[in-house]
């Protein structure tokens, strides 16, 4: 994914490809500063998915707009945010959504891209 306007500095090899998505009902300034050379900032609309490479190191801070204002609210290592394929590691699998188990309760199959895949219960509820 090329980003022509601000590349990322070229003397660095550990880019990853990140995605953040924008779950609130205000406008988003997403930024990292902590890179030296290097400026990345957008503007986040609610329900935006923003995709973008960053160097694993990086930090995207989440500045939430108020009227004629905007206030960090909070700052994600790039590596959580991690999507896929990177330069240096190999695609990471899809998860299932849900898996059935033998006692017939659902059961939540996620990927933790940094170790290993866990499943969790889900409480259901009925109506009765």
């Amino acid at each position: 994914m090329a980003q022509i306007l601000d590349p990322l500095p070229s003397n660095k090899q550990d880019q990853i490809l990140c995605c953040y998505v924008n779950a609130t009902s205000h406008i988003q300034i997403a930024r990292i500063t902590n890179i030296p050379n290097w400026y990345f900032e957008r503007v986040v609309f609610p329900g935006q998915r923003l995709v973008f490479e960053a160097l694993s190191e990086a930090l995207l801070e989440i500045h939430t707009g108020m009227m004629a204002s905007a206030i960090l609210s909070d700052t994600i290592p790039c590596e959580r945010l991690c999507v896929g394929e990177s330069n240096n590691t190999p695609a990471q699998p899809t998860p299932k959504s849900v898996v059935e188990t033998n006692d017939n309760k659902p059961t939540v199959e996620t990927v933790n891209y940094k170790s290993r895949v866990t499943t969790e219960r889900l409480a259901v509820a009925t109506v009765g």
